[in-house]
Formats: structure tokens, C-alpha cells, sequence
């Protein structure tokens, strides 16, 4: 799609439904769509939109090997209950074992040039592979969920992964419209939630927070700067720029 599709789509799906905009989106790029999930519950809440228009939908997931055992429960119960099969990317072996030894199994905590590293080579590189395989790719990014996601269109072409598009259709929602879609629907979701976790990545990486601090607060809560809390799967950076600071900052 050109730039310019992409804003005559914003125009036409801005007020529409998530639904309204995945039936959109899976009639245009059938098997070559598939939602990125992390199984959070913007995740967990889009898969049940996505099975109900299409059973057959595509779901993958980056497998860093850090998650949390919880997030492994609600993945399992997921395949369970939608009959999804699901994708999983795993990390270069190869690249982890140098990033280890040369770094440390922890290196994340030492500066945001090493968690950023380390993000890179779990998560980025992964995401390129299961990139390949797509025209469209639908994430739960939602625009009050951080300062980094306040502008995101419901359709945008990634300049970070050869200008794919990129599908939102949550983009205007908000967290309590998510809960009450999965309450309403039964859909599992990752126990956590239910702990001080709004918001759940890499199980080294995030921390529950209380009721006054916002949502995004226990993510690499030991780094200062909201502005770059992302894991670079949402930002435009690439793997060999991130590695030259990192080296930079040994």
C-alpha cells in the first residue's frame, strides 16, 4: 500500500469498529496477516476478535526465553480454547551466546544501551523473521498506554520493517474497554493482570506497580526516561545500530 492508501484507509476506518477493522484488514491480506502477541490482554482480547471473523487466523509470538511461567500458562490456554496454532520465534542462539558471555546473563540492568541489546537480539531480530512471511501486521498498541504511542494510526505503514503495514485497530481504546471485552467474553488472560501487572514483558524486566503509578511503570523500572521505554519492536532503530552502542558503552 502507498502512503497514500494508507491515509485514505485511516480516513475510511478512524471511526469504525476493531472488528469492523480487522474484517478489513483480513479480507485484504488473508494469510498474509498475522497478529503480533505478547499475550498481554490487548493481545488475548484481539485474538477472540480475530478467531471470531476468521478461525483460521494467524497468531505469533516472540519467544525471548525470559518470560514469566504465567505467560506460558495463558499461551497454552489460548491454543486450548481457539485451536490457534502458534507461531513462535526464537531468539539466534548463536547471537545470545555472545551477547551472554561477553555481557552477562542480567546485562540489562548495567545500562539502556545493554537492555536495549538485549531486547534487540530477543525480540527485534526475531520480529524480522516472522515479518518476512507478512504484508500486515496487527499489534495492540493503544494511544494512551504510553507518551511513546499518544500519535499511532489505526493504519500505518512500518518504516521500520520495509513499510509493511501495520494494523491498530485498538488504537483508540482504552484499558477499560479491553477488560470489559474480556470479561464479557470470557477469554483467558495472563494471571499477572490480576497481581499489579498492567503491563507484562520479559519476566527480569517487569515489576508490578501500584494503583498511583502508571501503567507502564514496572517495564525497565530502573531506567528514568519514559520516552524510551519500548523494546524497539514499535520504533524505528535497527539491530546493528543498537550493537554499535552497546559496544560503545562497554
Amino acid at each position: 500500500m502507498s502512503a497514500e492508501d494508507i491515509a485514505a484507509a485511516n480516513v475510511e476506518l478512524e471511526n469504525k469498529s476493531a472488528e469492523e477493522v480487522l474484517e478489513w484488514a483480513i479480507t485484504k491480506f488473508g494469510a498474509r496477516l498475522a497478529l503480533s502477541s505478547s499475550f498481554g490482554a490487548e493481545d488475548v482480547a484481539l485474538i477472540d476478535m480475530m478467531w471470531r471473523i476468521d478461525p483460521s487466523v494467524r497468531v505469533f509470538t516472540l519467544e525471548t526465553l525470559r518470560l514469566h511461567t504465567e505467560t506460558y500458562t495463558v499461551m497454552d490456554q489460548i491454543r486450548a480454547r481457539y485451536g490457534i496454532e502458534l507461531e513462535a520465534y526464537y531468539p539466534d542462539m548463536d547471537q545470545v551466546n555472545e551477547m551472554v558471555r561477553d555481557n552477562g546473563f542480567n546485562l540489562f540492568y548495567k545500562s539502556e544501551e545493554f537492555r536495549k541489546l538485549c531486547c534487540g537480539i530477543r525480540k527485534m531480530e526475531p520480529l524480522n523473521r516472522a515479518l518476512g512471511t507478512l504484508d500486515c501486521w496487527v499489534s495492540g498498541l493503544r494511544r494512551d498506554q504510553a507518551v511513546t504511542r499518544v500519535a499511532i494510526d489505526k493504519v500505518e505503514l512500518d518504516a521500520a520493517h520495509d513499510n509493511r503495514v501495520k494494523l491498530n485497530p485498538i488504537a483508540d481504546w482504552t484499558s477499560d474497554r479491553v477488560w470489559d471485552y474480556i470479561k464479557a467474553n470470557n477469554v483467558p488472560y495472563n494471571e499477572l493482570h490480576d497481581n499489579g501487572f498492567p503491563s507484562i514483558g520479559c519476566d527480569p524486566c517487569t515489576r508490578a506497580v501500584t494503583p498511583e503509578e502508571d501503567p507502564r511503570a514496572g517495564r525497565w523500572w530502573w531506567e528514568s526516561d519514559p520516552n524510551s521505554k519500548e523494546c524497539g519492536l514499535h520504533v524505528i532503530e535497527t539491530l546493528d545500530s543498537i550493537k554499535l552502542a552497546a559496544e560503545k558503552n562497554r
